[in-house]
């Protein structure tokens, strides 16, 4: 076989074999394996809050309202800490960004809510809990990566 020069030539390819490469999945089996524990947990605990505060047919659903707004908010702190604070260790973040954190909130959860809150006759509340979710889980980052960056800038002082 040969190899093509850049100035289009023909060599013939070299006996010594490449050395071999390690599979990608290799160096991201540990990440897989964090989010897998992590998703697990988090997902407990998303489940405990509805058991503990259940949604009423037809009302509001509070407890995934208050886990997503909760999660959010912890989202941003966490961020500002391992950027700004801590320097993790690499497996930190997918750990407990997203596993921990993605497992617990849950905004799949917050369509089907939706989506069931229209099918039971109750579009007002459906859009209520579709634009206050987006509205707090927003603001609910916001506040919680600029209130750390303040504590820590008068902090440095």
């Amino acid at each position: 076989m040969t190899v093509p020069h850049s100035d289009g030539a023909q060599a013939l390819e070299s006996p010594v074999a490449a050395p071999s490469r390690a599979a990608p999945w290799h160096d991201q089996a540990p990440v897989v394996a964090v989010v897998a524990v992590g998703g697990g947990i988090g997902a407990a605990a998303r489940y405990g809050a509805s058991l503990i505060w259940p949604a009423q047919p037809g009302g509001f659903p509070w407890s995934m309202f208050g886990v997503n707004v909760a999660g959010c908010f912890l989202i941003g702190l966490f961020m500002v800490v391992i950027t700004d604070i801590w320097a993790a260790h690499r497996l930190v973040r997918p750990f407990f960004g997203t596993g921990v954190l993605g497992g617990f909130t849950s905004f799949s959860t917050y369509a089907v809510d939706i989506e069931r809150l229209v099918d039971e006759s109750h579009p007002r509340t459906a859009l209520a809990y579709l634009a206050a979710t987006l509205l707090a889980a927003l603001t609910a980052v916001w506040l919680a990566a600029t209130t750390a960056r303040l504590l820590l800038a008068w902090r440095r002082r």
